[in-house]
């Protein structure tokens, strides 16, 4: 090495090149300036808010230590418009971790830099990080705290979106897609997760939304508050959007590492199992005295649903919308699996249009990822009236009759009381590809009723009786001798064994686990045309 002055220049007059130490100290410096890049006042005003900061979230959410980011160093391009400040991330923190040893890949806004608006740089890391969750097979979490589109960065903006939304359905069924709203998501940026498979959603904290209150009002004159328009509870149990709510921030993250318990990591995976904790052989006595003895009274699915499942664990899905139907994830010796049954507690366990849509979302995705069906069926018909078949009764209550003709996954159907009508078929009977259907004694399978069948078939004959109310109950116990109970069911083969409700859970387990080689083929077709 050659001779050098005391301002650091060689003899020669040239500057010597940073050392190997200076290097590190530059990246450590660079490195530091990332992990805060929002301001101290920024940072303040969102933990006074009782909301968490995009990195604390991710550390709750993954595995101690198990965080392995990317494009720390990534800054934007726009400067020409007007965006001098170049904080490193962009906004937006993306890489992968684990979640109970697994691997998951996750985003963060940053609401403290820029406000979490999507710019270019922004978008093209969510695109890096959801086409390596394709290429490895890996499920996507985005945590979603936002201003929408960057106003500065124009139509590139909008564009970067549409990234997003067709990585969203090129991923659809193949990864799980999960999207947790902490905060704002407003305009178009609300269709990446309305595309995903399941949305969490905060209360009092995480709203979504079109348009906002102040645009609603000077639109339609409408005064709603933003809590009434985009709330959690509003999603949750008016429109359907907010799959599931939770109280706060850490309790919301809780429930998606619990859902990524019962989800495989992508569509050619089983779902995870667990070593049962439960006998498979239990018998569930408690089920013969949970139906209340006249057939219109109404009882908890939900009660029955706990009773047969493992340790009496049933994670809802979309618990406050459709409430006439009922659906979850739990575990069939140590198995996971989705339950979908009929609610006798909400308008009789009716299938109208919410019920059906909410169902048939719930089907198509178990049998995007392998996860098997059971169904516990007391349903008495479709909703009567003018509004569900203007509205589109007919069209709805085909995507639940399509979900479960197009699902290949395991399906075993448990009738436990009414299955009336088209309804019966609709509920994953025996003539739409379930593969087990049993039911129990107190089970009436029929076209309808026997008061609404007497009515109809015996109209004429009850207009010339003698004593109408004397012969209509004379028809109707008749009626119900004859039709309302499965024995004529089970001698056609409709149902496979008409079996002792204490019996349930063995019999639902052993079939599983007959059917855990079951293959079956859709005919090779570019897609369905499902009613939507």
């Amino acid at each position: 090495m050659g001779a050098v002055h005391s301002d650091g220049t060689s003899v020669s007059g040239v500057s010597e090149a940073p050392s190997m130490k200076d290097k590190i100290e530059d990246l450590l410096e660079r490195r530091n300036e990332a992990h805060n890049a929002g301001s101290p006042r920024s940072v303040e005003r969102q933990h006074a808010k009782g909301k968490m900061l995009a990195r604390e979230r991710i550390e709750f959410l993954l595995d101690p230590g198990s965080f392995h980011e990317l494009d720390l160093l990534a800054r934007h391009r726009a400067q020409a418009a007007g965006l001098e400040e170049r904080p490193y991330t962009d906004g937006v923190i993306t890489g992968w971790g684990t979640v109970e040893g697994r691997k998951v890949f996750v985003f963060s806004q940053d609401f403290t830099v820029f406000g979490g608006a999507l710019g270019e740089v922004f978008a093209e890391k969510i695109h890096k990080l959801m086409d390596l969750a394709m290429k490895v097979g890996a499920p996507v979490i985005g945590l979603n705290d936002g201003a929408g589109a960057r106003i500065q960065e124009g139509v590139v903006s909008l564009a970067s979106y549409g990234g997003i939304f067709y990585r969203n359905v090129q991923s659809s069924g193949v990864v799980p897609q999960i999207s947790v709203i902490l905060g704002p998501c407003a305009g178009g940026a609300v269709y990446s997760p309305a595309m995903t498979d399941f949305i969490f959603m905060v209360r009092e904290s995480s709203h979504m939304f079109i348009t906002g209150p102040d645009v609603v009002k000077t639109v339609t004159g409408e005064d709603v508050t933003l809590e009434e328009l985009g709330g959690a509870m509003s999603h949750a149990s008016k429109s359907g959007v907010a799959t599931f709510v939770s109280p706060d921030e850490k309790a919301c993250l809780e429930d998606v590492r619990f859902l990524l318990s019962f989800l495989p990591q992508n569509n050619l995976e089983e779902p995870p199992s667990d070593a049962p904790s439960d006998d498979p052989e239990r018998s569930c006595p408690a089920l013969r005295d949970l139906l209340p003895t006249s057939p219109n009274q109404p009882y908890d699915m939900k009660k029955i649903i706990r009773e047969v499942v493992d340790e009496g664990e049933f994670f809802e899905y979309f618990p406050h919308w459709a409430t006439s139907i009922v659906c979850g994830f739990s575990r069939l010796d140590g198995m996971p699996v989705g339950i979908v049954g009929n609610q006798p507690m909400a308008f009789a366990g009716v299938l109208d249009i919410e019920s059906s849509e909410k169902a048939a979302r719930f089907v198509r995705t178990c049998d995007a990822f392998n996860i098997p069906l059971v169904t516990f069926v007391d349903v008495p018909g479709f909703l009567p009236g003018v509004n569900q078949e203007h509205e589109g009764i007919i069209r709805h209550g085909a995507k639940l009759l399509y979900a479960f003709c197009e699902a290949t996954v395991p399906r075993i159907q448990i009738i436990t009381r009414k299955a009336y009508g088209g309804a019966y078929v609709v509920m994953n009977s025996k003539s739409i590809g379930a593969d087990l259907a049993y039911a129990w004694p107190t089970a009436e399978l029929a076209v309808m009723g026997p008061q609404g069948a007497v009515e109809i078939v015996y109209k004429r004959e009850l207009q010339q009786a003698a004593d109408p109310i004397a012969r209509r109950a004379e028809l109707v116990a008749e009626y119900t001798e004859k039709y309302a109970n499965p024995y004529a069911a089970a001698e056609r083969g409709y149902v496979d064994d008409v079996i002792d409700p204490a019996d349930t859970r063995a019999k639902v387990i052993a079939g599983l686990r007959m059917l855990r080689t079951k293959r079956e083929e859709l005919p090779r077709r570019k897609h369905g045309n499902m009613p939507l």
